[in-house]
């Protein structure tokens, strides 16, 4: 199984930019680039609903139908970022 984004669920190959970046510079193997850059999360205020909410959106703008991108993002509360909240 191909290792995901623990915030958005994301799988990590399918990054066009190889993953996020951490405070130093190197690549996140963690998070995502649309996620985490420069050591920060890009939209910190978030909670798990409000990413699930943001990303089936996200994923019906690109096409998907709804029970799929439901089905797709229905594992984000399970995700290490949201774990430490």
């Amino acid at each position: 199984m191909a290792k995901v984004c623990q915030s958005c669920g994301m799988p990590l190959n399918r990054d066009k930019h190889g993953g996020g970046t951490n405070a130093d510079g190197s690549k996140s193997t963690t998070f995502c680039s649309l996620c985490y850059v420069d050591g920060a999360f890009t939209q910190p205020n978030l909670n798990a609903t409000e990413m699930q909410a943001f990303c089936v959106e996200k994923l019906k703008e690109q096409g998907f139908p709804g029970v799929m991108a439901w089905l797709f993002t229905r594992s984000i509360p399970k995700l290490d970022r949201w774990q430490k909240t």
